[in-house]
């Protein structure tokens, strides 16, 4: 395959641009120009950090260092699910509950795809298995965030509504069925979008990437294809978890609300 190979001095010429977005900061008064500047950085190092690991991953080729590499970044990810909650969830379940999901998800998703379409030999390369799970886990990580956000807003918007269908005898299920649904809809729907558009509107960065490194057209959207559908797939039973997860976090075994099990912050 042919590439055309970049220098850091091809990184520097399009730095100029987030540059030129820093300026139009100052200059409109925006007042992000030092946030854009740090998450350009930010950016660029952590992924020059990356670089170095992969290559080291890939060179050693071990499923012990791949686990330990896939771990890490499934904590992390967990991590950023907790973050993106206005009102997280007491002790435990604050970490827990997203970790848990994105963790069975992406892991059952990821293997899925390495022992029966990609098939690399030995399946845990780390040259396949690091990059899908990569990309399956952005994915799961914002559906989940997105449903659990969604879930918890809904309970303490509808806390009335809710209240006053289990005080006439229905169950917590029952109640808290509309509030579900809207939570699953809202971790769906940028997969859903992102599928409608891929293609037509947007040309994806990984058949992008692909074709810019010589595969062929046809080969990089086979690829393309796959990474789809296991994101959607990955981004659905995680979403699915954490939103049955939470409900059943918010309220009893005697079908009763329990907002208290939100932290007040």
């Amino acid at each position: 395959m042919d590439y055309i190979a970049l220098d850091w001095r091809d990184l520097a010429v399009a730095s100029l641009l987030v540059m030129a977005n820093a300026g139009l900061s100052l200059w409109l008064k925006l007042g992000i120009e030092r946030r854009l500047l740090i998450a350009a950085l930010r950016s660029a190092v952590q992924l020059v950090l990356v670089g170095l690991v992969l290559t080291t991953l890939f060179r050693l080729s071990s499923p012990l260092w791949t686990g330990l590499a896939a771990l890490v970044m499934i904590l992390l990810a967990g991590r950023e699910i907790m973050a993106r909650q206005d009102r997280r969830f007491t002790g435990w379940w604050s970490y827990g509950l997203g970790t848990v999901c994105i963790m069975t998800a992406a892991s059952v998703v990821t293997v899925f795809a390495l022992t029966t379409q990609v098939r690399p030999d030995p399946w845990f390369d780390p040259r396949y298995a690091l990059p899908m799970l990569g990309m399956i886990l952005g994915s799961t990580m914002t559906g989940i965030s997105l449903g659990l956000h969604s879930l918890t807003k809904g309970a303490i918007q509808g806390r009335q509504a809710i209240e006053a269908q289990l005080a006439l005898g229905a169950t917590r299920s029952e109640a808290m069925r509309p509030i579900l649904r809207e939570a699953l809809r809202s971790a769906l729907m940028p997969v859903i979008n992102s599928m409608s558009a891929t293609g037509i509107v947007a040309l994806p960065g990984m058949m992008t990437g692909q074709i810019l490194a010589g595969v062929e057209p046809v080969e990089a959207v086979k690829y393309q294809i796959l990474i789809m559908f296991l994101i959607a797939g990955g981004t659905a039973l995680g979403a699915v978890m954490a939103v049955l997860g939470g409900l059943r976090r918010l309220s009893d075994s005697r079908h009763r609300l329990r907002l208290d099990r939100l932290r007040a912050d």
